[in-house]
């Protein structure tokens, strides 16, 4: 799917089928460093189960032009117009690492605009540690390194996948590795700088699910938990799920838990 905004290309993954608003939309936002590409399996899970599906690259990711945005309140802006652009009023939002914060903001910003809110990889503040900043920066493939040290857990390493035949850490490097210079550095600095997540959060109207995985190293599940207490204003208040064996990279690692666990908690009033 492409659209414009403001005068730049946009691209959006809509999971396979034509995107549509006469059913609910799902929007999905990546991380630092990504693009649509991470949600393939989830995109094509919801898309085909009843859902109009949005997973767009960022500005200055994947095939979406312009420059990537220097702040989380910038993007989650963006956010803003690329719903207007899609023709799409509403959404349930759902995001990992970076994207949750993006997700999390708008959430605050435009209630009235969110039916639901996922948070991936979460956590709030999200400090990012001085040598993968100098590392995006000034040496990327040493910061790629560091990314796939952190993100996948020990099994992944080592060759587990959901995909027999995939290695997860290689398969995240060509993706990382195919973004523009400087998009990482930016996306990292932008999660670096955001502190307004805990007070993002004690606006959140929207029912709210955590989602972690238990062998996180970048968003563990005990860090979690001050975002998890601060959106208690959540409808019905916010849900925490923990995925067993899962690194950060948990789209990759844990790709059917995941869907079941959103596909549910979408599905239900």
């Amino acid at each position: 799917m492409q659209l414009t905004i403001a005068n730049q290309p946009v691209f959006a993954y809509s999971g396979g089928r034509a995107f549509t608003t006469d059913a609910p939309v799902a929007l999905l936002i990546h991380g630092a460093g990504h693009d649509h590409s991470v949600w393939n399996l989830l995109a094509r899970r919801l898309a085909h189960h009843g859902f109009g599906v949005l997973a767009p690259d960022l500005p200055g990711h994947g095939r979406s032009g312009g420059a990537a945005l220097a702040s989380i309140e910038a993007l989650a802006g963006w956010i803003g117009q690329f719903l207007e652009a899609a023709g799409a009023q509403r959404a349930n939002l759902i995001g990992h690492s970076m994207g949750s914060l993006i997700a999390l903001q708008f959430a605050a910003e435009c209630p009235e605009r969110v039916d639901k809110l996922v948070l991936i990889g979460s956590v709030a503040p999200m400090p990012v540690a001085r040598p993968l900043l100098d590392a995006a920066q000034h040496d990327r493939d040493a910061a790629h390194a560091m990314i796939n040290q952190w993100s996948y857990s020990p099994d992944a390493q080592l060759g587990r996948s959901a995909s027999p035949g995939l290695h997860l850490p290689n398969l995240n490097l060509r993706l990382m590795e195919r973004q523009a210079p400087g998009v990482l550095a930016t996306d990292l600095g932008a999660c670096n700088a955001y502190t307004e997540g805990l007070t993002a959060a004690a606006r959140v109207a929207a029912a709210t699910m955590l989602i972690c995985g238990t062998r996180d190293q970048m968003t563990p599940p005990r860090a979690a938990r001050p975002l998890h207490q601060a959106l208690g204003n959540a409808n019905g208040g916010a849900r925490m799920i923990t995925l067993e064996g899962a690194g950060h990279a948990i789209m990759a690692e844990a790709p059917e838990a995941l869907a079941r666990a959103i596909e549910a908690f979408l599905s239900t009033g």
